[in-house]
């Protein structure tokens, strides 16, 4: 029987439920960005809102990612605090002036005398056939930039406690949801929690090698685990859920107990994400490797419209077990 108090809900509804209750919390916060209102976004996640917020705190700007991001620095600049969607992750390069150069430094050129409390909503992920300017990973630009937080939720229980706290954060925070996870389901309290930035998860708990996954990567590392385990293998699973506060102690212990690691990231390998957590686990847990920290990411092509070749520019169960065989010697 499942607890009391606790729902099976959709990651959609867990990120719809989090901004309605801070929204109701907090009068200073509002969403913005192109067709969150009547149209709820592309993906539905909104809908609902505008009916009961209204079109002052729910509004759809012009097709302008650059001005309305604008907007949303000096919106918090001057005491709200905004929730930006941008629709694709892809559209973030239309917002990296007002991302990396203004709401990432003003606190610390201003001396700390002003904040920018923002939340920067938007999606990364492929295989939902979009071609190439609508499918890519590209949340190690913002993790790159210091000022900035980088959050990316692998399940509806993270979205919901992790957004949240993201709203409620005094520094700009860019929310990454991968779109293939609109539709998973998972167990969210219906009573009041949040999740603090920059603590990672173990979502599995094993012995003989350690996968860290992000974003939606964490399920492809879980459907490895489960392959592994029929192989003799014990995987262990970790969510960093932020790839900026980046929770090193936790990896490094992880890959202490098991002495692999393979970082598995949708994004581009190259100057990647993965590239960042394994260079922390290579120094953090040098002597205790039996092997070198494995990384796993995109191809390095533009994502494909089309669906077989599209399949296989991203790390998939079957290619993490492969890897992970290999690793332990055992391909």
């Amino acid at each position: 029987m499942p607890e009391t108090g606790i729902r099976e809900i959709t990651f959609a509804e867990a990120v719809r439920e989090a901004l309605a209750e801070e929204m109701r919390r907090d009068s200073r916060v509002f969403i913005m960005g192109e067709d969150v209102a009547e149209a709820g976004t592309p993906f539905k996640v909104l809908s609902g809102l505008v009916e009961e917020f209204g079109t002052s705190r729910v509004v759809d700007t012009p097709i302008s990612e650059a001005g309305f991001t604008g907007v949303g620095v000096g919106a918090a600049m001057t005491g709200l605090r905004p929730v930006v969607d941008i629709m694709f992750g892809d559209f973030i390069t239309l917002t990296m002036d007002q991302m990396a150069n203004q709401a990432a430094k003003v606190h610390y050129m201003s001396g700390g005398k002003w904040n920018v409390p923002m939340v920067m909503r938007t999606t990364l992920g492929a295989a939902r056939r979009s071609a190439a300017q609508h499918s890519q990973s590209l949340h190690a630009w913002f993790s790159h930039i210091p000022g900035l937080k980088v959050v990316l939720p692998s399940t509806p229980y993270d979205a919901k406690g992790l957004l949240k706290s993201a709203i409620r954060d005094d520094n700009p925070v860019i929310f990454f949801e991968d779109k293939m996870s609109f539709k998973l389901k998972g167990p969210v309290p219906e009573a009041e929690y949040t999740i603090p930035l920059g603590v990672a998860d173990v979502k599995r708990i094993g012995t003989d090698i350690t996968l860290v996954g992000t974003s939606s990567m964490v399920q492809v590392a879980l459907e490895a685990a489960v392959m592994l385990e029929q192989a003799g293998i014990s995987a262990e699973v970790v969510d960093p859920r932020t790839t900026w506060p980046l929770d090193e102690h936790t990896l490094i212990e992880s890959v202490k107990k098991t002495s692999r690691a393979i970082v598995i990231d949708e994004g581009y390998g190259r100057y990647g994400v993965a590239a960042e957590i394994a260079a922390t686990i290579a120094e953090g847990a040098f002597h205790y490797l039996d092997g070198p920290v494995k990384r796993m990411g995109a191809m390095h092509v533009p994502i494909p419209f089309s669906p077989p070749l599209e399949d296989l520019t991203v790390p998939t169960g079957k290619t993490v077990f492969d890897t992970a065989m290999t690793l332990c010697g055992r391909s």
